[in-house]
């Protein structure tokens, strides 16, 4: 492996950085852009050259490739996906891929997953649902972003529904806190859906929201679990109450007060709403908000990018609250198809989002992708003896509604316990019991030594050598070898004559345990 190689995976690791002017680094790099600048991007610049920070080169189709499959639906791309978007040539073909994986069933299950961690989609202790009431939940979450229901509306179904917790899941949303108090939902719906630590919120205007949902009551039924969640219906007077911005409200005795709150909240001149939105979904994209951390809000915590949060802000209103169509100018930006390879100082790359950030995968993603290579699913336990709490082996974790099923790998990866909703609750950081996992575990032996997809490089090779190192590459890291990494591959696979079916296994093992296998760059 050369040095300018070797200088690139230290990087991903985040050992190193790689700047200067020596010309792009294969294969991470690409020497010139293949997407036009975009306003995201303009308003990128600015802020760069007023700081006279450099941003990274573009990178290259292998890179994109593997990028868009993990950051738009969470899977690895098969080797003849990755040979027919390596092997096409049309000018168009990265927004064509973009567009393909966005109709994809994966895009639902990716992106309710990330929505699941924000509302806290869990059963039992610490939070209020039961297993049928998650996978409700789920459902509901999973159907209205494959739909692409408008922003605004999930938003007002969520805070203002009424009904069984079964039969209408968007008011799991208000049964899914840590309390049942009226402040508890207050705050879950500040953080939710203005970003906004309640802490961070002056008493009075704490207070004042607290009242908009202190008529909010829980009634049990005859049936196991369930519970209607309404607009308490006992007579009243009307109530006084004052809004986050601190402007005034009086509701009617016979209107129900989530509704105001709903009704202020998804207004377009909210200076709350659209903002958290956007700069969340930056933060899902990227590893960080606009403002940081994504979702602390605050006069003092003031964005990294002036002007970028507004402009998507007034893209996500004027789309009619599509979520969808402003992560499409998020990746057809050349801020994310950017090499992750830093021109300037790390600290000012990342907060001027310099260069594509390099950071882990998640661990469903990364457990999945490990299933998909090595051809067998992940066993799941839970401590909830109910049948929706038993998962087939071949389901895929990032598909999983409920928090609370986990395994062995999912807790020593990171995956986030969903009690608060908090962002910080994921891990991505990478530790020493996990590098002895992949290096050590007798799992993930047992799935390179049964995978299917090694099984097909090695059919479709027809014992060529090469093409074998190939279809190696291609299943595991989502492209070709260097010639260097193919003169070593074959070196080792001639070694005391091993067979093809051992070598594969070895190498692949290799891979796995490479910075570029296990994170997203």
């Amino acid at each position: 492996m050369g040095k300018r190689i070797a200088a690139a995976l230290l990087l991903l690791s985040g050992s190193a950085a790689l700047a200067g002017d020596a010309g792009p680094v294969r294969p991470f790099e690409a020497s010139s852009w293949p997407v036009p600048e975009t306003r995201v991007d303009a308003i990128l610049a600015a802020a760069r050259r007023r700081a006279g920070v450099e941003g990274a080169r573009p990178c290259s189709d292998e890179v994109f490739l593997r990028r868009a499959y993990l950051d738009v639906i969470g899977v690895l791309p098969t080797a003849a996906e990755a040979r027919a978007f390596l092997e096409d040539r049309r000018p168009g073909r990265r927004g064509a891929l973009l567009d393909a994986l966005m109709e994809r069933e994966e895009f639902a299950d990716l992106w309710a997953l990330r929505w699941c961690d924000a509302l806290r989609v869990k059963a039992e202790f610490p939070i209020n649902l039961w297993p049928d009431a998650v996978q409700a939940y789920h459902r509901w979450i999973r159907d209205a972003i494959r739909d692409g229901m408008p922003y605004d509306r999930f938003a007002r179904e969520l805070l203002t529904s009424s009904g069984s917790c079964f039969r209408d899941p968007q008011v799991n949303f208000q049964r899914a806190v840590q309390g049942r108090s009226p402040e508890a939902l207050a705050a879950a719906a500040a953080l939710t859906f203005m970003g906004t630590r309640w802490e961070s919120l002056p008493a009075d205007r704490r207070a004042g929201m607290t009242a908009l949902f202190s008529r909010v009551i829980r009634k049990p039924t005859r049936e196991w679990k369930e519970e209607i969640v309404l607009d308490d219906p006992a007579p009243r007077g009307p109530l006084e109450a004052v809004l986050p911005d601190g402007t005034a409200v009086v509701v009617p005795a016979e209107a129900d007060a989530r509704r105001a709150f709903a009704d202020w909240l998804v207004s377009p001149r909210n200076p709350w709403f659209a903002r958290a939105a956007v700069n969340r979904l930056w933060a899902w994209l990227f590893g960080r908000g606009v403002v940081e951390p994504a979702d602390d809000l605050r006069p003092d915590n003031p964005a990294s990018v002036p002007g970028l949060l507004e402009h998507l802000e007034e893209e996500l209103v004027r789309s009619g609250w599509d979520l969808r169509r402003v992560m499409r100018l998020v990746l057809e930006s050349r801020a994310w198809q950017q090499s992750p390879i830093p021109r300037a100082p790390p600290a000012e790359a990342e907060r001027l989002f310099a260069c594509y950030p390099v950071r882990r995968l998640d661990a469903e993603v990364l457990v999945d992708a490990l299933c998909a290579i090595g051809g067998a699913g992940e066993g799941y336990t839970s401590i909830i003896p109910e049948p929706w709490t038993f998962v087939p082996g071949d389901r895929s974790t990032v598909s999983l509604a409920d928090g609370s099923i986990t395994s062995a790998f999912l807790d020593l990866f990171g995956r986030p316990p969903r009690d608060t909703g908090l962002l910080s609750e994921r891990s991505s950081d990478v530790s020493d019991a996990q590098r002895l996992h992949l290096l050590n575990s007798s799992d993930v032996q047992r799935r390179l030594r049964g995978s299917r997809r090694l099984v097909q490089a090695l059919y479709d090779a027809r014992g060529n050598r090469p093409e074998i190192v190939r279809g190696i590459w291609l299943a595991v890291l989502s492209r070709d070898p260097t010639e260097e990494e193919a003169a070593a591959a074959l070196a080792y696979a001639r070694e005391k004559g091993r067979p093809p079916a051992e070598a594969a296994v070895d190498l692949a093992w290799a891979l796995v345990n490479t910075a570029e296998f296990l994170h997203r760059h």
